[in-house]
C-alpha cells in the first residue's frame, strides 16, 4: 500500500481524553479513532493487528480441538433468568427491547448461549468431551469508560468453552488450555504470567488470570523468589504471611488523648510521632446494606475479594446514608474497636496484621479523639481474626514460605473451571454410560482480544512510539523515499517495494512529499518492525539504509543490489 493513498492518519497531539500510553500511542499512530465514549473504530493499521492476532489465536486452538463457531451478540433475556444471572450480573448489562416489547441482552459473555447450544446439540456421553469458541463483539456499560480499548464499551473477545463428564476431564482440558493461551502470548511476541484468579461474575471455583507484564500495568502481580516453587498471583487473590514487625514492650493502660484533625493515618502518625505500623486502620464498608468494619494494621490495606469471599457479596465503600444509622458509635476517621463489640448490627472482623500489635494507636470512636496503649490480645479478647490483607512484596509465599517479589501486569485473559454452575442451573444434561441424565462439567476460556492489542502496546513502547513485536505489527517493513525528485532513488524504492511485496510482506511505501524527519517520526510512531530509506546521497554510493525499530541509532548501510536479501535477513532477526 502507498502512504499516500492508505488510511493511515497520524497525530502530533494526544487525545484530551487519553490517559494511558496504549489509549494515546494507538490513537496518534491512526489505529483506532473514537465514536463515542467508550465506542471506538479500528483504522486498517489497528485491524491488521487484531486480524494478525486472531490468526495466532486460531492456530493454537485447533491443536486443542477447540472448534470455531459464531454465537450472536443478542441473547434471549430468558436464558439470563434460566441461570440467575438476569439481575445479578449488575448495571454493567446493557438490554435492548425490540418492537415486540422482548427483552435481549447485549452479551458481555456468553456462558447461557453456549449452555443453550450444548443442552440442544449434545445428547451422549460418548459426544464428549467437546470445546468450542468465537471471537465476538462484547458489551458493558462501563460507568466511567477509561483508557481507549482497555475499558471500553464495546470490546472484541474470544470466549472457549469445553464440556466434560468429569472434573478429572475438566482439569485436564484446562492445563492444556492453558499452556495454548502461553503459546498464543509467546509468539505474539508478549511475556506473560499464569496467576491465581478469581471468578467474579462468571463463576466457578478455580480461575486464572495471564497478565501481559508492562511497568504501566494496572494489575501487582506477586511471585515466590524461588523459581522452583513457582506460586503466582495478584495482590487481589494471592495469600501468605505478613511478618509482625518488631514492638516495643508496652504495658500502659488505654488512655484516650485528644487529636484533632487527625482523621487518617498519616496525620495520626504524624501528630502522636508513631509509624503507621504502630496503629490500627478501621475500613468501613456496605456490604448488601449492612455496615461492615476491618481493622488491619494501619500500614496495610484490605483486600476487598477476600472480604467478599467471607461476607459472600461485592463489597462497597459505606456511603453517609448507612453511617446515619451508627451516628454516635462509628466515627469515621475516628473508629476505633474499642466497644464494637456491643454494638447491634454491625459486623467486625479483624485482620491477622492486628493480633499482635502492642500499644498500639486506634480511633476512639468519637471525633477528634484516638486510644493509646491498645495491645488486642489483652484489649479486645472477643476478636476474631482473619487473612484480609493485601500482600505486597516481602511477604511469605503460601506454598514455600520464600519472600515474594513483585511486578506489574495488564490482564489480556481469564480462564475458569465452571463446574456445573449453569448445566444445573439451566438442565443441560447428557445421557452417561447407564442412560442416567448427568449435568455438563463446564470449562470457560476467554482472551481479550483489543485488550491483548493494548496491553501489548503498553509493553513495548518507546518515546517515540510503538515497538511492535513482529508477530502482530500492523505491517512488516516501511519503504522510505527521501528524494521524489530523484528518478532512480524513486526507481530503487518500487522495485524494493514490488519484490517485498512478492515475497509476501506487509509493505508501505512511504511516496509522501514530506521532509525525511517527518517521515522518521512516523515510522517510529506507528512501529514497523523494519526501516528501508532510500536516498539520493547513500543510493549514489550503491548503498540502501535499513534499520530495526528494536535498535537505537542509525541504521546500517547495506549494498543496493542485494538488498532483497539482506533486508529479509534483517527483519527474520526482529523480535
Amino acid at each position: 500500500m502507498r502512504w499516500s493513498k492508505a488510511l493511515l492518519p497520524t497525530m502530533k497531539d494526544s487525545p484530551k481524553d487519553a490517559e494511558v500510553i496504549s489509549h494515546i500511542l494507538m490513537a496518534r499512530a491512526g489505529l483506532i479513532r473514537k465514536v463515542g465514549s467508550g465506542l471506538y473504530e479500528y483504522l486498517p493499521a489497528g485491524q491488521n493487528v487484531l486480524l494478525k492476532l486472531e490468526r495466532i489465536i486460531r492456530e493454537e486452538l485447533a491443536k486443542v480441538d477447540m472448534q470455531e463457531i459464531l454465537m450472536p451478540i443478542l441473547a434471549p433475556s430468558e436464558l439470563w433468568e434460566e441461570s440467575g444471572r438476569r439481575f445479578a450480573y449488575g448495571k454493567e448489562m446493557m438490554v435492548v427491547r425490540d418492537r415486540h416489547d422482548h427483552d435481549y441482552i447485549l452479551c458481555p459473555t456468553h456462558e447461557e448461549t453456549v449452555t443453550d447450544l450444548a443442552r440442544r446439540e449434545i445428547r451422549s456421553y460418548k459426544q464428549l468431551p467437546f470445546a468450542v469458541y468465537h471471537i465476538q463483539l462484547k458489551f458493558r456499560d462501563e460507568v466511567r469508560p477509561r483508557f481507549g480499548v482497555m475499558r471500553s464499551r464495546e470490546f472484541i473477545m474470544k470466549d472457549g468453552y469445553s464440556f466434560h463428564t468429569s472434573q478429572e476431564d475438566l482439569e485436564r482440558y484446562y492445563a492444556i488450555v492453558c499452556e495454548a493461551y502461553k503459546k498464543i502470548f509467546k509468539r505474539a511476541g508478549l511475556d506473560t504470567r499464569v496467576v491465581i484468579g478469581h471468578s467474579g461474575a462468571i463463576g466457578g471455583k478455580v480461575a486464572h488470570e495471564l497478565m501481559v507484564l508492562a511497568k504501566t500495568g494496572e494489575s501487582l502481580i506477586l511471585s515466590c523468589s524461588d523459581p522452583e516453587c513457582g506460586y503466582t498471583a495478584t495482590d487481589e487473590t494471592s495469600d501468605g504471611t505478613i511478618l509482625d514487625l518488631p514492638q516495643e514492650p508496652n504495658d500502659k493502660a488505654i488512655e484516650k488523648v485528644a487529636t484533632p484533625h487527625a482523621n487518617t493515618i498519616e496525620k495520626l502518625a504524624e501528630f502522636l510521632k508513631l509509624k503507621p505500623s504502630q496503629t490500627i486502620k478501621a475500613t468501613l464498608f456496605d456490604c448488601d446494606g449492612k455496615l461492615v468494619i476491618v481493622f488491619i494494621r494501619g500500614d496495610r490495606e484490605v483486600n476487598e475479594a477476600k472480604l467478599s469471599r467471607i461476607v459472600g457479596c461485592a463489597p462497597q465503600m459505606a456511603g453517609d446514608k448507612l453511617l446515619e444509622a451508627f451516628k454516635g458509635k462509628v466515627a469515621p476517621g475516628f473508629c476505633g474497636p474499642i466497644g464494637l463489640n456491643k454494638v447491634e448490627g454491625l459486623k467486625v472482623y479483624f485482620d491477622n496484621t492486628v493480633k499482635n500489635l502492642v500499644g498500639a494507636a486506634t480511633g476512639a470512636n468519637e471525633e477528634g479523639f484516638h486510644f493509646v496503649n491498645v495491645t488486642p490480645a489483652r484489649d479486645l479478647p472477643w476478636a476474631e481474626y482473619q487473612d484480609l490483607a493485601v500482600m505486597v512484596e516481602g511477604d511469605l509465599c503460601p506454598k514455600c514460605g520464600k519472600p515474594m517479589t513483585e511486578c506489574r501486569g495488564i490482564e489480556v485473559g481469564n480462564i475458569f473451571q465452571l463446574g456445573t454452575k449453569y448445566s444445573s442451573a439451566m438442565g443441560a444434561t447428557y445421557s452417561d454410560e447407564n442412560n442416567n441424565e448427568k449435568p455438563f462439567i463446564m470449562g470457560c476460556y476467554g482472551l481479550g482480544v483489543g485488550r491483548t492489542v493494548a496491553a501489548a502496546v503498553e509493553s513495548c513502547h518507546d518515546e517515540f512510539g510503538i515497538k511492535w513485536p513482529k508477530a502482530i505489527a500492523p505491517y512488516d517493513m516501511v519503504v522510505q523515499i527521501l528524494d521524489l525528485g530523484d528518478e532512480a532513488v524513486v526507481k530503487k524504492a518500487e522495485e524494493l517495494y514490488e519484490a517485498l511485496k512478492e515475497k509476501g510482506y506487509s509493505v508501505i511505501l512511504d511516496d509522501r512529499d514530506q521532509k525525511p524527519g517527518f517521515k522518521f517520526k512516523d515510522s517510529d510512531l506507528i512501529g514497523f518492525p523494519v526501516r528501508v530509506t532510500i536516498g539520493s546521497k547513500n543510493l549514489s554510493n550503491g548503498m540502501v539504509e535499513v534499520k530495526r525499530r528494536c535498535d537505537e541509532g542509525k541504521g546500517a548501510l547495506i549494498p543496493a543490489e542485494n538488498a532483497l536479501s539482506e533486508i529479509e535477513k534483517i527483519y527474520e532477526t526482529c523480535p
